[in-house]
């Protein structure tokens, strides 16, 4: 029987802490709680959580400085971000930064369980070896799904991408060509329709445009007006021995 994971709420609303942590109990996790960024970041040295519902909002502190220390130096613990419905730009930053998802307040705990199993099945840590691996070749770079690494072939250079950027990429060599809305997008990589104000794909794209260097010379993806995005580049995959 597989251990449960481990969740770590980071809010200094004791009432959200109880509720979420006796919710996510009843559904078979792990809890672990902090009230503050102190709390924190003793918590995920001592408890290495799987993942972390983070409040952007702290007595001492931004949640979005732990994102930003998290990804600098855990980038294999996802975050999903707690904010205020008006704190937008708290979200765009919060992605830019590093996080996985984000969710506004006040949420229903039933969507916040979603968002974590949709996160936690991105990053599950209990595959399977095997011998052999399907990566994907595009232009002059290498993307390994199992490894969850991107490499410019003619530099050796690592790409650094979040998960949630390497995830929407994955979506994108799966399906070469195809034009993609903004919808089916976020019900790939995310798990959930779109709503009028929700930006983050537009955020993951020109973050994934940038870090694989696309400019006016080398064009990886189009944009599509009333459309999507579109992989304009040919894909191959190749079977590599482990």
């Amino acid at each position: 029987m597989s251990t449960p994971h481990h969740i770590l709420i980071v809010d200094d609303d004791p009432e959200i802490r109880t509720l979420l942590g006796r919710y996510l109990k009843e559904q078979g996790y792990r809890v672990s709680m902090a009230a503050d960024r102190r709390e924190c970041q003793a918590a995920i040295i001592d408890t290495n959580p799987d993942l972390i519902v983070l409040d952007v909002m702290l007595p001492d502190g931004s949640g979005l400085d732990i994102c930003r220390a998290m990804h600098d130096r855990r980038p294999a613990i996802p975050i999903i971000l707690l904010t205020a419905l008006k704190e937008d730009v708290d979200r765009i930053i919060g992605l830019e930064l590093g996080a996985d998802d984000y969710l506004g307040k006040p949420f229903n705990p039933r969507e916040l369980l979603a968002r974590i199993k949709a996160v936690l099945r991105r990053y599950e840590r209990d595959e399977p070896m095997t011998t052999s691996a399907s990566v994907f070749l595009f232009e002059d770079f290498e993307a390994d799904p199992e490894l969850r690494r991107v490499t410019q072939t003619t530099t050796d250079e690592v790409i650094d991408l979040t998960g949630a950027e390497f995830d929407l990429l994955i979506v994108f060599l799966e399906r070469p060509g195809r034009l993609m809305s903004r919808d089916q997008l976020l019900d790939l990589t995310q798990g959930r329709g779109r709503d009028p104000f929700d930006r983050s794909i537009d955020v993951l794209m020109s973050r994934l445009r940038r870090k694989l260097k696309e400019s006016d010379g080398v064009q990886l993806f189009k944009t599509v007006r009333n459309g999507g995005y579109q992989l304009v580049v040919p894909v191959k995959t190749q079977v590599i021995e482990r």
